[in-house]
């Protein structure tokens, strides 16, 4: 082993860089968002730290492991592995530090139950998607695939050019120049939202409330809040490029590009909790730890969530008013509760899919505990669970502030109950699931707040009402010269596929600036 190699090995096992240390790039978090960029600039050449208050990297796409079984903390439907086009994101970033991975392919994105028996699956196969689809809604046919052959033309326009910031001005010349029918296309539906869409084509009540599910499940609101752009790479990569678990699980991301951050000669730190930001002037030039040490950086990238970014990290001379603005257009998502359960594998019928959505009244879909997320994926891994054994990850979306001022018996108490409620409806879909449990453990918003360090454990912004599609999501550069937020908080928004764009965008930015080209 080299003394450098050592070194990193340390610096994982958690041992302190020297205070003072002085990098081009720290990185607060290492969420996929963080963890993407600093790849991406470590990959050019960068001297990155990624400093991590936890003791493992993922954040919500991270890992834990009970008694033989290993389950995701999030979802783990995921995007961005396929081998083609240029929204294969996750690939994409592993490939720039040399690190591959080995995935498993879904044939059934997600297995819809919902009011009225309409209960279908999302084939990765589209035309079958479609066909089961149009033998619920016949007199529909003709709408729903105008619908969603529009979403692939938004699709497609991403898919033909190179994701990267949209901030930066010469490469915005240079791919109009390459791809100006794609980028067109993009600035058409730049301010548009799914359900505007949906309703030119689709006039059935109960096939537009299906749409807003089809938004819902990932975006947390429904077809109206939900920009276009961000549906019509869900909507058309679940087909293309596919669904594709992780082997190993989805906290494997985060690991492999951990390892190629290090075999790029930059550093991750684990227990290293970021209280502030620090100024000179106005400029951000670095941050303190809670344990007392501080690191100097030409830039800093914050992957925390705004409010937390600009409310703690911040004094409140120093947040711009612009974070103000922006909190009267967006608002804190719901966290979730979260059951992770190990189960006997004969509750389950030959042929279960991997991931499942339960509603059973319309008008509970955005309510606490309303829609029921399924995963389970020891049916593409089964190598995550003992033997004749499945993982069972249920959450639901909660808000913290029914989980607050409780005592330690009543927390308690109404985590019991509302996991009790919950398995009674799995019923439904899973007869003698309770009876067939190994093991169980619930999780709350302030489960989420502990562990991942992200305020009232929000999933991330939501719209107060309905905007312009994304033209109100800011970009990576903030009001703070020096300063830049990567992740959920920016644009495009949620989920894995999107915030690796997000750090793809926020690491191009920062090595424009910092003089950065990609090593040959």
């Amino acid at each position: 082993m080299t003394a450098t190699s050592s070194a990193l090995a340390a610096d994982s096992a958690g041992r302190s860089l020297p205070s003072g240390s002085e990098f081009d790039v720290i990185v607060v978090g290492s969420g996929i968002g963080g963890l993407v960029a600093a790849t991406q600039l470590a990959a050019k050449g960068a001297k990155v730290l990624v400093l991590e208050r936890y003791l493992i990297p993922g954040g919500s796409a991270g890992y834990f492991d009970r008694e033989g079984y290993r389950f995701d903390v999030g979802a783990s439907m995921i995007f961005g592995f396929g081998s083609q086009g240029t929204t294969n994101l996750l690939t994409r970033a592993l490939n720039a530090v040399g690190m591959q991975m080995e995935t498993i392919p879904d044939p059934v994105s997600v297995h819809y139950h919902l009011p009225n028996d309409l209960n279908l699956q999302v084939h990765r196969d589209y035309e079958k998607f479609l066909q089961e689809l149009t033998a619920r809604f016949p007199h529909e046919e003709q709408g729903l695939r105008q619908f969603y052959d529009e979403c692939w033309r938004v699709f497609n326009c991403l898919n033909a050019m190179e994701l990267l910031s949209l901030e930066e001005p010469r490469y915005l010349t240079r791919v109009f120049f390459q791809h100006p029918f794609a980028c067109l296309g993009l600035v058409k539906y730049l301010p548009q939202n799914v359900g505007d869409i949906a309703r030119r084509y689709i006039h059935d009540p109960e096939l537009l409330k299906f749409i807003d599910m089809e938004c819902y499940f990932w975006s947390v609101v429904p077809a109206d809040r939900t920009p276009m752009i961000n549906a019509g790479m869900v909507f058309s990569d679940r087909h293309y490029g596919g669904i594709n678990y992780p082997k190993g699980g989805v906290g494997q991301i985060a690991q492999k590009l951990v390892e190629g951050l290090e075999k790029a000669g930059s550093h991750i730190q684990y227990r290293s909790r970021v209280v502030e930001i620090l100024m000179e002037g106005k400029r951000a030039i670095g941050v303190r730890l809670a344990s007392g040490e501080t690191y100097r950086a030409k830039r800093v990238v914050s992957n925390a969530t705004r409010w937390d970014t600009f409310e703690h990290l911040l004094s409140s001379e120093q947040r711009p008013n612009s974070e103000a603005k922006w909190q009267q257009r967006y608002q804190k998502s719901p966290s979730f509760f979260s059951l992770h359960m190990g189960i006997k594998a004969e509750v389950l019928p030959s042929g279960t899919d991997c991931h499942h959505i339960l509603l059973e009244n319309w008008d509970d879909l955005e309510a606490a505990y309303g829609t029921v997320f399924v995963s389970i994926p020891t049916l593409l891994d089964p190598d995550l669970a003992p033997p004749g054994h499945h993982i069972l990850h249920v959450f639901t979306c909660s808000w913290m502030e029914e989980w607050q001022g409780l005592s330690a018996s009543a927390y308690q108490q109404k985590k019991e109950a509302v996991a009790s409620e919950i398995l009674q409806r799995l019923e439904r879909i899973f007869p003698g699931v309770e009876a067939g449990l190994d093991y169980q453990e619930a999780g709350t918003p302030r489960t989420h707040r502990r562990f991942l360090g992200r305020i009232d454990g929000t999933y991330g912004p939501i719209p107060r009402r309905k905007l312009l599609g994304l033209l109100g999501m800011p970009f990576n550069r903030t009001a703070v010269p020096g300063l830049y937020c990567v992740g959920d908080s920016t644009f495009p928004g949620q989920g894995l596929n999107a915030v690796a764009f997000s750090g793809f965008a926020c690491a191009h930015r920062i090595a424009v600036d910092l003089g950065f080209r990609a090593k040959p």
